[in-house]
């Protein structure tokens, strides 16, 4: 099976891009090569980007002390297994403990770091990361992977907050959703949402089906059609087959 997710809301819009951001960043940190490690670097400018907005902490604690008084109510419910609760609740008071220690702007101390903020000002000229241009990263570059790793792992450090903020939110609202499973009459699905407000929709269905979903939604009404893949010699179109699949709403 194969699973999108489409988010309704531009909060969840953020979030599912800093998921992805720090999935790579982890994930480059790791490795070993010196080529690796520079496109740790360049994930690590784009995620000082994607999260400057002024607003982000206030968006993040606010939705974490929303979720923590909704967790509070569940206590003596004997449904719930209380050192589940009480493990993620912790969780939560922890993570925002650590957002509200952070001061200034998300990733202020890499925009003060001058040897940084000169490699990211090159990244962006194709090629010009050259050891020519940039002779101190190029020394860098010849350090040992541990050593590298140090420092990557140093510069990332006070942005892991926001991550476990990121991580906490996301695995909330994907849990809150039930699937449904629906047939998509030749390749296109309609369900009237009735006011319903959702933050993030997934459609999963057999991946070697070759289709991609398109998704509209509004409170009133979501749209679904599913394209057969175009290629460089034939237009995408909407197939003419029946499409089984899951549908999943989320909300917080």
């Amino acid at each position: 099976m194969i699973s999108f997710e489409f988010p309704v809301t531009e909060r969840t819009r953020i979030l599912l891009r800093l998921e992805q951001l720090y999935g790579r960043l982890g994930f480059f940190i790791e490795r070993e090569h010196c080529y690796e490690h520079h496109a740790a670097l360049l994930v690590l400018f784009e995620l000082m980007e994607t999260a400057s907005r002024a607003d982000l902490k206030a968006d993040l604690l606010q939705e974490l002390e929303r979720q923590k008084q909704m967790l509070e109510a569940l206590r003596d419910n004997p449904n719930v297994a209380e050192e589940t609760l009480e493990g993620v609740l912790e969780t939560i008071e922890s993570t925002s403990t650590d957002l509200l220690a952070l001061t200034g702007k998300f990733g202020q101390h890499l925009r003060e770091n001058e040897w940084l903020m000169a490699i990211k000002q090159r990244a962006g000229i194709p090629g010009g990361t050259c050891q020519f241009d940039l002779p101190s990263y190029h020394l860098w570059q010849e350090k040992s992977s541990d050593e590298r790793r140090i420092d990557l792992k140093r510069w990332v450090a006070p942005l892991m907050p926001t991550a476990e903020a990121t991580r906490i939110l996301l695995q909330i609202l994907r849990d809150s959703g039930k699937t449904h499973h629906y047939v998509a009459r030749h390749g296109a699905f309609q369900q009237m949402s009735g006011g319903k407000v959702v933050q993030l929709i997934r459609v999963n269905y057999d991946e070697t089906i070759g289709v991609l979903p398109e998704l509209s939604a509004n409170k009133y009404a979501l749209n679904i059609r599913f394209i057969e893949a175009g290629t460089g010699e034939s237009r995408a179109r909407q197939t003419e087959s029946d499409i089984e699949f899951g549908l999943t709403h989320c909300k917080f």
